[in-house]
């Protein structure tokens, strides 16, 4: 029996999810996206994720693939998972693909999107997805500092689980912030990204911006290798991870 490769793009609210990674006792989007497929096929199928995004982080453009012998067109998957998922994720995209895509290793690049409210009054209807910091951040030693970490470097003291990793060498290709009225937003795209590495960068900048760290220490912190000497974690609802390139 002949079977297809099928990719999805996936949009999620990664609040009420254990992250992306099936997890014993505890409610995950792979899982969850998975018994939704398996209902439309009647089939034990497999997903496959571009990543494996943190508890609470969100997606805009997560992409998956899994194999099926079903032959419903795409547009009727489409239709049919979605009828079986909860209002916070969506299938945006099916469609039929070549055999040796995977949603991991193909990938070439992932995006994420950091969401910074730069207010001491919090927010109410955007509060699942910003982290509100009150302290005055200067913009432009930010900017200076990020400059540094774009390149190939090993972002040992960026990650709160080092030593899982046997390769901590990433290279940043892009780390843009702009500000948009009372919104700080981080943008960071990489050929691959460490554990809570993204929120560690956030959090470093932030205590440049409020002049607690000299821009030089960035420099410094990719030598030394010691994540003592970084800034905190910020949380996790404001990460989402906008794009994976292929």
């Amino acid at each position: 029996m002949t079977t297809r490769n099928v990719r999805l793009l996936i949009e999620y609210e990664g609040t009420n999810y254990s992250g992306w990674q099936w997890q014993k006792n505890t409610k995950t989007v792979q899982e969850t996206l998975t018994d939704a497929i398996r209902k439309v096929l009647q089939e034990d199928v497999k997903i496959h994720g571009a990543g494996r995004t943190d508890a609470g982080v969100h997606a805009l453009g997560q992409v998956a693939n899994f194999e099926t012998h079903s032959k419903i067109p795409a547009k009727q998957l489409l239709r049919a998972i979605n009828s079986y998922l909860p209002h916070d994720i969506t299938i945006k995209e099916v469609s039929d693909i070549e055999d040796s895509f995977h949603a991991q290793y193909s990938a070439k690049s992932k995006i994420y999107q950091y969401t910074l409210l730069n207010d001491w009054i919090r927010t109410s209807l955007n509060r699942n997805f910003c982290h509100v910091y009150g302290f005055p951040l200067d913009m432009s030693k930010m900017i200076m500092a990020a400059r540094c970490l774009i390149g190939t470097h090993d972002f040992t003291s960026f990650t709160t689980k080092a030593f899982a990793d046997k390769n901590r060498i990433r290279t940043i290709k892009n780390l843009e912030i702009r500000k948009e009225g009372k919104y700080i937003y981080f943008l960071v795209e990489a050929d691959g990204f460490l554990y809570k590495m993204v929120r560690t960068i956030v959090g470093t900048l932030l205590e440049v911006g409020r002049e607690r760290m000299d821009v030089s220490h960035i420099k410094n912190l990719l030598m030394t290798k010691k994540r003592k000497l970084a800034g905190p974690v910020v949380p996790a609802k404001g990460l989402c991870l906008k794009e994976v390139k292929y």
